[in-house]
């Protein structure tokens, strides 16, 4: 593989089943290392601990999980929206009882991990998803549960992958997550050196986590103004908007009530916001 990229894909073409299906099927898949990411191999050998649960969402070929069998952890969890990787994994470790297997989509899955790992999951989802991204993995880990992984520090000219920077992923887990770690990786394959950071996050179960639909919003101008009317809310730790400005994130301390935060935008009476349960 001579580059990070993975598949040429138009940024407003949707990235739903039927596209990760159809990059199986074509076998366009040149994010697959074909082996365990040297990062995170490193990391997993750090882990004590072989009975703790564990997430990996968009697993792909999943690399990550056979290392992970392989050095006797007992509880993994993988799930891909693509029934291709999904068929071959079932069938790969169908004798094996210390993974599950799932097809479906992770936003929708339920469950509690003490771990989840970030491997070309997050770089595979369009950026307007971002905001819901953080909601996700604060609700899926338990108190003090731990996201770590591996994330892109640049962009790129064809997406997918996604890309991003340090100081705007800083910004993303802001509060709901306290930082372990985000540095540059030492360790990672040749094509991708310099380009991606390893990070590990703690959940920080002392806020709440919420995100919401909005509507009304056509521009950033309007992003700032309403942004700064959520944030002053009493109790609200961190506001932020999603780039299509259809989705927003609310970190708080305590419960804030749906009237509450509608009453704050309500000077502008197309300004709605809704509650994503």
């Amino acid at each position: 593989m001579e580059d990070v990229k993975c598949c040429v894909a138009s940024c407003e073409k949707s990235l739903d089943a039927a596209y990760w299906e159809a990059q199986y099927k074509a076998k366009a898949t040149g994010w697959d290392l074909g082996k365990v990411s040297p990062p995170i191999q490193t990391y997993v050998d750090t882990i004590e601990n072989k009975n703790i649960s564990i997430l990996i969402p968009g697993c792909g070929n999943s690399y990550e999980a056979e290392y992970l069998l392989e050095h006797g952890f007992t509880n993994i969890t993988v799930i891909d929206i693509a029934p291709t990787p999904v068929a071959v994994l079932k069938d790969k470790f169908k004798n094996n009882p210390n993974i599950q297997i799932i097809l479906g989509d992770f936003f929708e899955h339920q469950g509690k991990y003490d771990l989840i790992i970030e491997q070309t999951f997050f770089c595979a989802l369009p950026p307007t998803m971002r905001q819901k991204y953080v909601w996700k993995m604060h609700q899926l880990l338990v108190d003090e549960g731990k996201l770590a992984g591996l994330l892109f520090n640049r962009t790129f000219e064809v997406s997918p992958p996604f890309g991003g920077s340090k100081e705007e992923y800083e910004t993303l887990f802001a509060v709901a997550f306290e930082f372990l770690k985000m540095d540059l990786c030492p360790n990672s394959i040749a094509p991708r050196a310099n380009s991606e950071l390893f990070f590990e996050l703690k959940k920080n179960n002392k806020v709440k986590v919420n995100v919401y639909e909005l509507e009304g919003i056509t521009c950033n101008g309007s992003v700032q103004s309403v942004t700064k009317k959520l944030a002053g809310i009493d109790g609200i730790l961190n506001v932020s908007m999603s780039s299509n400005f259809a989705e927003v994130l609310i970190i708080s301390k305590n419960k804030i009530a749906i009237e509450e935060l509608q009453n704050a935008i309500s000077d502008d009476e197309k300004y709605k916001i809704k509650k994503i349960s």
